[in-house]
């Protein structure tokens, strides 16, 4: 079945940096699009940036919010995509999920201090 675990998370400055990982397991991983969404509190969940598969030559889309800050990867040896965040704002804070088309992962908390 597929299973998706994010990790990396944590407590960052305003300015600060992070990186999330998620590990796909349960299907040939090269052959999706990988997502990342978050979810503020009482907000609902919002697309933050999407990495097609290996067909579409990884093809890359951001969400206007985080464009020029937030990098996503992908290394399909390792079955992972990350989400590198550089210019975190207060606002970040949320929980961010790994997605494939219905499939979602637990999600790992990202905490932006002002």
């Amino acid at each position: 079945q597929v299973e998706l675990v994010e990790s990396g998370g944590g407590l960052v400055q305003d300015g600060g940096s992070l990186t999330l990982s998620c590990v796909a397991s349960g299907f040939t991983f090269s052959e999706y699009s990988m997502k990342w969404y978050r979810q503020a509190p009482g907000k609902e969940r919002e697309f933050v940036a999407g990495i097609g598969s290996r067909e579409s030559g990884h093809s890359i889309f951001y969400a206007d919010s985080v464009k020029g800050r937030f990098t996503i990867s992908r290394d399909n040896a390792k079955n992972t995509v990350y989400l590198h965040m550089n210019s975190l704002k207060p606002e970040g804070t949320a929980i961010y999920y790994c997605n494939r088309n219905v499939f979602y992962g637990q999600g790992t908390q990202v905490t932006v201090s002002s």
